[in-house]
């Protein structure tokens, strides 16, 4: 039998020959200040999550930078792992339709499924809402794309904003909202996600959480609170399974958050299972290549 896909919706790749990450300058990341490949991943990714092996991927932007996502549709189109792409573009430009346009019909154009911009930088309270910003937003709605939604805890109102605007704009909320599980003090952010989860259109991603603990004492525990909210607030038809490696390297790497899944889905049905590793990654990103394999070149 072939067995059922799993799949990581969230990844990143970087080649510091081609293209430097000023953000990993940061002190406290020299450990993956280094190239990640795919095959780096398919080399890393041996654990197994109720019994399903990795069979496609998610690769999402990390600059704000638009060859970055040029490379990384062109990756996408020779490299069978990939699914689809999460890419840049400015949002705030009156030119995004154009860059929008130039992007999908390039190579590997096919792949881009979604934009995303780091407002976890921005110190602006309002940027979802800023004129330009909506207008940038309009044209990635209008031309079918979705959205990526990375936000910390504290910019959650934006986010909800977001989905009050915008309803007919499918998006995703990255890393479950950044819940700040090392404070302790989630009160807050499980208010606003219960909020956020009370938009149909609004799924999320159980991608991060680890990074967010103490990186090198967290357990299971820490975590599941989190998973718990989360399950009763989105459901399993609108969560799906994200790694956010090689940055998950920081607090035990892919293996071991993929170990820590299997063990939180215990309880859930076949169905919830199937939903939470593939289906509603692949209903998002409307992914295609759920059949290949981890070792298929």
């Amino acid at each position: 039998m072939i067995p059922s896909p799993l799949i990581d919706a969230h990844h990143h790749l970087w080649d510091l020959d081609q293209r430097s990450q000023p953000w990993l300058d940061d002190p406290a990341l020299a450990t993956i200040r280094r190239t990640f490949t795919p095959d780096d991943l398919r080399t890393t990714a041996t654990q197994l999550i109720a019994g399903r092996r990795l069979h496609s991927t998610v690769a999402v932007q990390c600059v704000p930078d638009v060859p970055e996502t040029e490379n990384l549709l062109a990756l996408a189109e020779r490299e069978p792992l990939i699914g689809a792409v999460v890419g840049w573009a400015d949002l705030t430009s009156p030119a995004i339709g154009d860059v929008l346009d130039r992007l999908l019909a390039g190579p590997g154009g096919t792949y881009l499924r979604s934009l995303r911009h780091l407002v976890q930088g921005e110190t602006d309270p309002e940027w979802l809402q800023r004129r330009d910003v909506e207008s940038g937003l309009a044209a990635v709605r209008d031309r079918e794309l979705c959205y990526d939604v990375l936000v910390r805890s504290h910019q959650l109102d934006q986010a909800i904003r977001l989905a009050e605007r915008f309803p007919d704009l499918p998006q995703v909320l990255d890393h479950a909202g950044k819940p700040p599980i090392a404070d302790g003090d989630v009160a807050h952010w499980v208010r606003q996600v219960r909020l956020l989860a009370g938009h149909p259109h609004v799924v999320c991603k159980v991608s991060g959480l680890i990074t967010e603990a103490d990186h090198e004492k967290w357990t299971v525990d820490d975590i599941r609170p989190v998973w718990d909210v989360l399950l009763s607030a989105f459901g399993p038809d609108r969560l799906m399974f994200g790694s956010d490696w090689p940055v998950a390297n920081l607090a035990g790497g892919w293996n071991r958050w993929a170990a820590t899944v299997d063990e939180l889905l215990d309880g859930c049905s076949a169905d919830e299972t199937s939903a939470i590793l593939a289906g509603t990654a692949t209903t998002f990103y409307r992914l295609t290549r759920t059949e290949r394999t981890l070792g298929s070149r």
